[in-house]
């Protein structure tokens, strides 16, 4: 928790918006200082049950306001490029829901346009901040697991409605943009321990019913410089959700049984020739861990692992997967209007 607290404000009105912004905000003594989205009743709903302070007209009144330091962007996947690069260019530091962009040209454009205003930029993988993760991290480290042999992600979840923007090409939908992302993102932060980045080696996809070019489901086969192998799965029709990370190597494993998601299960399973256990690592939300990790950065000038580099290099590695399996890589929309 830092003394001066984060002045943030919401683009739109989204579902996720409630465990990913406004707990961690009220947990660390935050201001939600504005909220815009397209339908004023729906936002000034939001600021009344959020108790958010302000609700201004439109997204571009939101990114000019000088009291908001940070902008907070849960758009549907297609607007977070053009709207990330709007609150940019107006000087405002910014925590984007994942992907940043909507393919790897836009967020090159992000990238640049980060590094021009000089401000924060961080892309929403909040999983790597909360212990489950860190944990993986520190058997790697400590050598307990030996070298790394395969890692394994899996995010699998039943079916949005048909209507939802998750499904639309248009607004940058498909299973690997909105929960693969995080399978792919999760093989990449185990760089460390295995000599160098992934790189792709194979992907193949399944198209969703009555949407052309959206994949319903898609998995990568990856390998890293110390010939160690990655397979990273998405589905966005399945039956059950699991969201996990299995960890191989050449003395035991360990799993996280839900990795993106631990204030539901924060169980890792470590097996190795001494036996199995499981470990507990704790329910307080990943989101929570991210925001406090901003504002440390912001106040402190802590490091932080997420920046603008990060979210180029992973949204290169999702088009590369789209490529391979046979996808159109998403389309951007146009710029944000701010006038």
């Amino acid at each position: 928790m830092t003394d001066e607290p984060l002045r943030i404000g919401v683009l739109g009105a989204a579902r996720i918006a409630g465990l990913a912004i406004v707990g961690p905000a009220r947990a660390g003594g935050h201001r939600l200082v504005a909220v815009a989205a397209r339908d004023h009743a729906r936002a000034t709903a939001f600021a009344e049950q959020h108790g958010v302070e302000r609700v201004v007209g439109s997204y571009a009144e939101l990114v000019a306001d000088p009291e908001v330091e940070v902008v907070y962007n849960p758009l549907a996947n297609g607007l977070h490029g053009p709207w990330n690069m709007a609150a940019v260019a107006a000087g405002k530091h910014v925590l984007t829901e994942k992907p940043s962009a909507s393919n790897a040209e836009e967020a090159a454009e992000v990238h640049k346009a980060v590094t021009k205003a000089g401000t924060v930029f961080m892309e929403g993988f909040h999983y790597l901040f909360h212990p489950v993760t860190r944990r993986l991290h520190e058997l790697l480290e400590s050598g307990e697991l030996g070298e790394l042999r395969h890692v394994d992600t899996v995010m699998a979840m039943p079916a949005p409605p048909g209507s939802d923007p998750r499904w639309s090409l248009p607004l940058a939908g498909g299973a690997l943009m909105d929960v693969g992302c995080y399978a792919l993102h999760a093989q990449r932060m185990v760089a460390p321990w295995a000599g160098g980045a992934p790189r792709l080696v194979a992907a193949r996809g399944g198209e969703r019913a009555d949407a052309p070019g959206v994949d319903e489901w898609l998995d990568a086969d990856l390998e890293f410089p110390n010939g160690a192998t990655g397979s990273a799965r998405c589905h966005m029709a399945h039956h059950e959700v699991r969201f996990s990370c299995r960890i191989v190597g050449s003395r035991g494993e360990a799993t996280a049984l839900n990795f993106v998601q631990p204030h539901l299960d924060d169980r890792v399973v470590v097996r190795t020739a001494a036996g199995e256990r499981t470990e507990e690592l704790g329910r307080r939300s990943s989101y929570t861990y991210q925001l406090d990790a901003f504002a440390a950065h912001l106040r402190e000038g802590a490091p932080v692992a997420l920046d603008a580099d990060d979210a180029l290099t992973t949204m290169r590695l999702i088009d590369d997967c789209y490529r391979a399996a046979g996808f159109p890589v998403r389309p951007r929309n146009p710029p944000a209007p701010t006038g």
